[in-house]
């Protein structure tokens, strides 16, 4: 297929990389700076890189990314034709995304939003879990590109659900993590040996896939990203919002949301979102690499 790729991050960049293994001719753009991918062209602009372009994905860090690079003055919508097919998978505001796609659903444009769960390491090795709403035809018409950088696809429902579950998943993981960093640093604090804790937690019922992947870089302080503080406090917003729109109470996650805005203080944005357990250790009078 003929895809335009928009976004080069931490997750954009394997994605990309992917397709292109895969033998589609993609066309990639980076708004920060021009990046180059191994077999695909380089783009000037969105609206450059979405001519002649079967798919438009993007992957971008926020809700006003998104709609920049789609319906900013050279965004993509500029240049899609009717048929084709726009997908999100930059985790974003479930009602943007209904605006976006009856933008575009006006021109004969499909949208598909596609947020992904498996972080940076799933992206590399082609295994990440797309979560996606949309119409059937157009999601079954991405099957092999779903297939050539993900596990699993899992169809939520229609246009914004898969934005909806994926928040309420990230949610979750931001519960789960901070249970943990509490429960690492209150132990650590009475002389419980880290690794120790980490086999208890393993071998019982509150295991847990977010502790079994975030552990080996708790237990060396390596808080380098593969999801940056940044964008899950951003995620948390959206969360909020989304629940002060629908009249939802979260009072547990505004306090997490507290952790973070003085996390963000720290300066440790753009580390690990796993960042957050050093700011406990501080106020436990705990620093340097747990032994």
């Amino acid at each position: 297929m003929r895809i335009a790729f928009l976004g080069l991050g931490i997750m954009g960049r394997p994605m990309a990389m992917r397709l292109v293994a895969a033998g589609h001719e993609v066309s990639v753009w980076n708004r920060t700076a021009r990046q180059h991918v191994d077999g695909a062209t380089t783009a000037v602009s969105p609206a450059d890189a979405a001519k002649e372009a079967e798919v438009v994905w993007s992957c971008v860090a926020d809700t006003a990314s998104v709609e920049r690079v789609m319906f900013g003055d050279d965004g993509a919508v500029q240049s899609l034709k009717e048929g084709a097919i726009v997908v999100d998978s930059s985790t974003i505001s479930p009602s943007a995304t209904l605006r976006f796609a009856e933008r575009v659903n006006a021109a004969g444009v499909h949208w598909v939003d596609a947020p992904v769960t498996g972080s940076k390491i799933g992206a590399e090795n082609g295994q990440l879990i797309f979560i996606v709403g949309g119409a059937p035809e157009p999601v079954q018409y991405l099957d092999p590109l779903f297939k050539a950088m993900g596990k699993l696809v899992i169809h939520i429902g229609d246009t914004g659900k898969g934005q909806a579950a994926k928040l309420s998943m990230n949610l979750m993981i931001a519960m789960i993590y901070e249970g943990f960093a509490e429960a690492f640093v209150l132990s650590r604090k009475q002389g419980v040996e880290p690794s120790k804790l980490i086999e208890l937690i393993q071998a019982s019922m509150v295991r847990s896939g977010v502790v079994d992947y975030k552990a080996p870089f708790v237990l060396r302080h390596d808080y380098s990203p593969n999801f940056p503080l940044r964008l899950m406090h951003k995620d948390i917003h959206l969360m909020l919002d989304m629940a002060k729109e629908h009249r939802v109470k979260l009072p547990a996650l505004e306090t997490v949301d507290e952790i973070y805005e003085l996390s963000s203080e720290e300066g440790w944005d753009d580390l690990d979102f796993a960042a957050t357990l050093g700011l406990l250790e501080k106020w436990a009078g705990l620093s340097g690499k747990a032994k």
